[in-house]
This record gives C-alpha cells, structure tokens and sequence, in this order.
C-alpha cells in the first residue's frame, strides 16, 4: 500500500505544476522568468533568479540521489554545488529550469515504485526520515519561490 507516497507525490505535482492553495506553481512562475532578468541581482538582494534556481535544483537532486541510493553523489556533492558560482557559458536559466523539472519527474517516478514503509527508512547522511526529505524539498520549493516570484517582479 502506498497511500501516503500517493499524497505526497499529489502535493508535490500540485506545487510544482498544479493549483497549489497558496497561489500560481513553481513551474508556471519559473516559466515567466525572462533569460535576461535570471542574472540580474537587484541592489541589496543576496542572490540572483539563476543563483536560487541551481540553489533549488542541488537539493531536489540530493533528494532524488538519496531516492536512488546513489553512493557517489552524497552529500559532501551536494553541499559543494549549493550556492555554486554560476558561469553564464555554463548555466543558462532554461538549461536549469529544464533540469529542474526532470528531477522531479524522475523522483514522482521513484515514488510510484515505492510503498509506505520507506517513508520510515533513515536517509543517508542525514538523522530524518524520507518522509521529512520529502515534505522539505517541497517545502523548500515553496520557500524559494516566493523569492523568486518576488525578485521577478522587481526586474520586469
């Protein structure tokens, strides 16, 4: 039985691409966000659009590496690309946003193969549960999009 990973894969799909309570999806207002604009860092703002977005892309793929148990990108990985320095020849907002949505296409996939009981399981490197993993990447997204629908609206 996978109830539980069936409503948190509905939550995550409701965030990113549906019709959240809170207001417009990730990926809808991530789509809006202009090539030109991503590199932009308002005066006195900590970080640029890309700089959230690759931000947000290094800890979805932790959660999706931790999904896979995937033992050469752990979490000294991840923690080297938070807050990477982006490189304009390297990075480009709809390179990233594209990253961005196959990660999570790729854990909903992983998810669907799943039962309950994982939620329970211990993730690597951590002291919390997939369950908490989980629920805090969405949360996350949530986080930074407000950031970035807020930074977006001030560059347009």
């Amino acid at each position: 039985m996978n109830k539980e990973i069936q409503s948190i894969i509905s939550r995550m799909e409701t965030v990113t691409s549906g019709e959240p309570w809170f207001g417009r999806a990730v990926f809808s207002i991530m789509d809006e966000v202009g090539a030109a604009n991503a590199f932009e860092k308002p005066t006195g703002a900590p970080h640029s659009l890309i700089e959230l977005l690759y931000h947000m892309i290094t800890w979805a793929d932790f959660t999706l590496k931790r999904l896979e148990k995937d033992n050469i990108n752990d979490l000294i990985a991840a923690e080297e690309l938070d807050w990477r320095k982006i490189d304009p020849k390297q990075h480009s907002w709809k390179k990233g946003l594209k990253e961005f949505k196959s990660i999570h296409k790729k854990i909903t996939t992983l998810l669907k193969k799943k039962e309950d009981a994982f939620l329970n399981e211990i993730v690597d490197y951590r002291k919390y549960n997939y369950r908490f993993l989980l629920n805090g990447m969405i949360e996350h997204n949530i986080y930074h999009l407000g950031q970035i629908a807020y930074l977006n609206k001030m560059l347009s």
